[in-house]
Parts: C-alpha cells; structure tokens; sequence
C-alpha cells in the first residue's frame, strides 16, 4: 500500500498540478493539507472519477485536511481530540481496509506557532500535547495506525539547509522540537529517516529568495509509524522533482510503501 502526504497549499491553486501527480504516481492513499476550501466547493468528483474515495474536513481559506483513498474509508472522525473550542480544520482520520490489514489512517496540518512568543506558539505547543494524547489513546488500543501530514516541526539541524537561520523560528525552537522528540519516543518510527540517513533532504522550499533553486530548505512532512505499522514499511520518498513542476506548492510529497 502506498500511502503519501502531500500539503497542496490551495486545491484551487493545484486543480491541475495535484490530479497530474497522482495520475503519475499512484498512491493508493493520500493526506491533504492546507486545501483551503469548504467541504461543499472542494472538488470531489475530480478525484472520484480517479477511483479515489474522498473525505474532507475543510475551512474557509486556511487550514483544512482531507483523505483521498482507493480503498474503503470507514470510521472517519474530524478534529483532534482535547479541545472542543478548537475551529481550526487540522485533523481527520479514517480506517483504510487493505487486502490484507486495516489501518488507522491520521491526517494532520500542525500549527506553524509564530511569532514566538504568542498565542500562536501557545496553541502550537498545545496541540502538540493533544496530538501525543491521541497517539497514547491509539496504542494503548493496539491499533494498526500512521500520523502523517504538515508537522511544521524540523525535528534536528540536518532537516535544514541552513539550521542557525531557524534557530528561534517556531518550527524549530528547542520546545518544539522536545514536543516532537517526546512523540516519538512513545514507540513512533518517522519513516524516512527509519530508511534515509544525512543531510540534505528537504519537504518544503519558500517560494521568496530563490530557495528552490539554491536548495535551502527544510523537512517538515513527516510519515510517524506505530510499531505495528513500522514492521510493514517497505520504503520512504521525498518526491522532491514535483517542486520544479509547473504551479507548484511549496511543498512536496512524501511516500511510503507498506506490504499492507
């Protein structure tokens, strides 16, 4: 099963650019970030008629996540637990029933927390702790499950093209990154550096100063594997040439392949 997070930055903006990827590609499940769009306008049907079935949790210009899939979705929640008074469209999840394993599939679009200090930091750090709540809840079930998406999170230098430069940004400052640290140390595997070591591999490049060109970006897009989940993993890829594409996001996605 090949499973991909992708952050389109806009379905609008990526109506041609993101059908062309899957067409190419093939993922069998796909999470969105940042769509964009309510659940009524997002355009469903385009993705339908790819054999995809879709599930959205959306919100009017920002945030919103959806689940694209070629398996059967059941069970799909919206909106990560903890907070009720939370509005922002940022989780949603779904059991996708493979040919031979369900998984608990968990789509998610972390706040990014600047400026720091602030209320934005705030609520990023107290997502964070709702986001290892649900990952304790999950395996004290023993579900089969992945969280995947926009972390926002450069979890070590070597996520960085040029690390001093992000040194008190909120995707790196230490409490972030001990936020993260304290996610995987539950028992996560992040998928990609569980198969690629070393620097120089990168999710996101600004759109401002040349940064695609120049490479300087930094690995945000994390894949994070329950142990049950991490036994399947086959392999993991940063699908970096989809940012010289025409239109692209600033992001690109990433994929794992499960023998699920």
């Amino acid at each position: 099963m090949k499973i991909a997070t992708f952050n389109i930055n806009g379905i609008k903006a990526r109506i041609n650019a993101l059908p062309e990827w899957l067409d190419d590609a093939q993922p069998d499940v796909v999470v969105l970030q940042e769509i964009k769009s309510i659940d009524e306008a997002f355009p469903t049907e385009l993705f339908e008629e790819r054999g995809y079935n879709v599930a959205t949790h959306g919100q009017k210009s920002f945030n919103g996540v959806a689940i694209l899939s070629k398996h059967p979705l059941e069970d799909v929640t919206r909106g990560l637990p903890g907070d009720e008074s939370d509005e922002q469209a940022r989780w949603i999840e779904a059991t996708v029933v493979g040919a031979s394993h369900a998984l608990r599939v968990c789509g998610l679009y972390l706040p990014n927390g600047n400026p720091v200090p602030g209320p934005k930091y705030d609520y990023k750090l107290a997502w964070m702790a709702r986001l290892k709540a649900r990952a304790e809840t999950l395996l004290a079930e023993e579900t089969p499950f992945l969280m995947a998406g926009d972390y926002n999170i450069i979890p070590q230098t070597e996520d960085a093209a040029a690390p001093d430069s992000w040194r008190e940004d909120a995707l790196f400052r230490l409490e972030s990154r001990t936020a993260f640290r304290a996610l995987i140390n539950l028992g996560l595997t992040d998928a990609f550096r569980a198969r690629t070591q070393g620097p120089g591999h990168y999710s996101f490049w600004d759109y401002q100063a040349g940064a695609w060109n120049r490479n300087q970006g930094i690995r945000i897009d994390h894949l994070l594997l329950c142990p049950q989940t991490a036994d399947m993993l086959t392999d993991c890829v940063i699908d970096k040439d989809v940012r010289g594409r025409d239109k692209p996001s600033d992001h690109v996605p990433v994929w794992i392949d499960l023998a699920a």
